[in-house]
């Protein structure tokens, strides 16, 4: 969940660490610190908070270095303070930064502790610069030190960067379950935990695999496997420039964001449809000898991608006429789930390194599946290399914290595979061609439904003051309905949930009064008559109506329902993309008039790499 940040140089590497820190903070902002060495013992400053505030306390408590580390924090064990913020130093002579939970590190705190070490934070992540000084005494070799440290550690501890004063120009770099990548500079080499930080300095990256230790030089890269025999990690070049991460005009990222749709769409869709058709080949190589055999589908994943999975399942039920499951990543591995012959199973996420989906993956990998098959937006990804069949979605970098132009190209890839199992299970060839269409029209209607914008800001004052939300859908809109509730209280703050409207009467009705908005999403299908009695109920009640309606839906403007008119009828299959644009817009809208932190909503971060 942390950021990590790494550099070696002969030139001064703390404007590369800021930068980097600057790239990683939607990983995290409870606290930032940054060390390196001078005059032969480690040098360290931390602050509270984002890194704005490291930035500016090094204007008076400046630090020069050729080699230094940097993080950025999502606290797990220790609150967020400055004790407890990472770098985490040993005896001023060792610093440490890491990402992960370390499960037994009561037990190691107990062991050092027993032995002399003294402990200035609650954290586990402390726990490793004290053992690798522990080891490093009777061995005098960090690299042994770091690898005997991490033989001791319990759980997955993600990635641990590591240097010493007694080598002062030598960082050591450790994965274990999250991503951490080494950037490839002329005389001077980087790490940090995504390709991202280091757009600035390089565009030549190598990925560690499961249990790698790298050992980094200003001229060399080192890389030993979990069993210590060096081995050779596949360079490669990054695509993504410094400037993707730019706002442009935007006031936040999520703005933005939620404006890319179009383009994200289209480019998630480009050479991908041909004649009407779309390929098997677009999941590799072997793609249509699998899904020819499927007779079951079975999803995973976590907050807005389990959504997105929630749509297809209605999607795939309806045009592949195939059964299919949809489970929460953090809860799949934990049960004992039957698997039918014959079974594809179907793992979502955004960054492709979600602690969960990836363990649930792992999971599914000894249960009997047909295949595993990753819709993922993020290329070298854990979740890319350890499936087998691959769809990568092509939204771009995205840095808001609550996800948007992910999200939709995530339900246009996973309509994309309803389609291509359809097509197995017989579907013919004019409805194939239909669904394509339809599925190509998409960037269009998204254009069409941004112009809603300046609507659903004046609409968004009715929330700026409430405290609580309720979200209404039905069928494969259902879903887009709790993706609505989810982007209103990951940055507005604003307590939402959602129902499928059917569900009002057994109990979410008796929360309904003048003081809780009621959203509902009312396209003109046909479950609309049974959408218009559940609205009824609401405003018999008393409750406030918000409805995102079909253009040919007549509701009528009485009192007590303010209707916004979608910009054009839409086909089922189209529907869960198009109502997404405007929740996403009513959620920003109100956190701007409630003045949160949108990006960077208090408590969250983008990429959730522990369990």
């Amino acid at each position: 969940m942390c950021g990590i940040v790494g550099a070696i140089s002969q030139r001064d590497v703390i404007p590369v660490l800021l930068e980097g820190l600057r790239r990683l903070e939607y990983r995290g902002y409870d606290s930032a610190g940054i060390a390196v060495i001078q005059n032969k013992k480690v040098e360290r400053l931390r602050r509270l908070g984002k890194v704005k505030g490291l930035e500016n306390a090094l204007i008076n408590s400046p630090l020069v270095g050729e080699i230094g580390i940097a993080h950025t924090r999502w606290a797990t064990h220790g609150s967020p303070s400055e004790s407890n913020a990472h770098p985490h130093v040993s005896g001023n002579e060792i610093a440490v930064v890491h990402n992960g939970i370390i499960e037994n590190h009561a037990e190691l705190r107990s062991k050092l502790e027993a032995s002399g070490f003294e402990f200035s934070s609650e954290t586990d992540s402390e726990v490793i610069a004290h053992l690798v000084s522990f080891h490093f005494s009777s061995t005098s070799d960090m690299q042994k030190a770091v690898t005997q440290t991490l033989l001791e550690l319990d759980g997955g501890y993600a990635s641990i960067v590591v240097m010493h004063v007694l080598e002062p120009k030598v960082l050591y770099i450790a994965r274990s379950g999250t991503p951490v990548v080494i950037g490839l500079g002329k005389g001077e080499n980087f790490v940090a935990s995504d390709v991202a930080a280091l757009l600035s300095e390089t565009n030549r990256f190598q990925f560690l695999e499961e249990g790698d230790l790298a050992v980094l030089r200003q001229d060399s890269v080192k890389i030993y496997d979990l069993q210590g025999a060096e081995v050779e990690r596949p360079i490669r070049e990054s695509e993504h420039t410094a400037d993707s991460a730019d706002r442009g005009s935007y006031k936040h990222y999520m703005a933005k964001e939620i404006h890319e749709q179009p383009a994200a769409l289209i480019n998630t869709l480009a050479d991908r449809i041909s004649n009407g058709s779309i390929s098997d080949a677009i999941f590799g190589e072997n793609a249509k000898a699998i899904l020819s055999k499927v007779a079951s589908i079975h999803i995973v994943a976590c907050g807005t991608s389990y959504h997105a999975g929630l749509v297809a399942r209605s999607q795939l039920e309806e045009f592949a006429r195939l059964p299919c499951t949809v489970d929460i990543a953090s809860e799949y591995r934990y049960r004992n789930p039957v698997v039918l012959d014959n079974t594809l199973f179907v793992s979502i996420s955004q960054s492709g390194e979600t602690a969960d989906t990836l363990a649930a993956l792992r999971s599914a990998k000894k249960l009997g599946y047909l295949s595993t098959l990753a819709i993922c937006n993020v290329p070298e990804s854990s979740l890319t290399r350890e499936s087998d069949l691959v769809l990568m979605t092509q939204a771009g970098q995205e840095i808001g914290v609550a996800s948007t132009k992910a999200f939709t190209t995530q339900l246009a890839a996973l309509l994309m595979l309803t389609i291509v199992v359809a097509k197995h299970q017989g579907l013919g060839l004019d409805k194939e061609h239909e669904l394509v269409t339809q599925l190509a029209e998409i960037p269009g209607l998204i254009e069409q439904s941004l112009l809603l914008d300046d609507a659903i800001a004046e609409l968004s004052k009715d929330f700026a003051n409430k405290r609580h939300a309720l979200f209404l859908g039905r069928g494969a809109l259902n879903p887009i309905a709790m993706e609505g509730a989810l982007k209103l209280k990951e940055i507005s703050y604003i307590h939402a949930e959602a129902y499928a409207a059917g569900e009002l009467k057994h109990g979410p009705l008796a929360l309904v009064d003048d003081n809780m908005p009621v959203v509902a999403i009312a396209p003109n299908n046909e479950l609309l008559e049974k959408l218009k009695s559940n609205l009824a109920e609401v405003r018999a009640r008393g409750g406030k109506l918000y409805v995102f309606a079909d253009p040919d839906v007549d509701l009528g403007d009485e009192k007590g329902i303010q209707i916004l008119r979608m910009p054009a009828h839409v086909n089922p299959s189209q529907e869960p993309l198009l109502y997404t644009v405007p929740l996403q817009l009513l959620a920003y809208h109100a956190a701007v008039l409630k003045g949160t932190d949108i990006d960077q909503p208090r408590n969250l971060a983008k990429s959730v790499t522990v369990e």
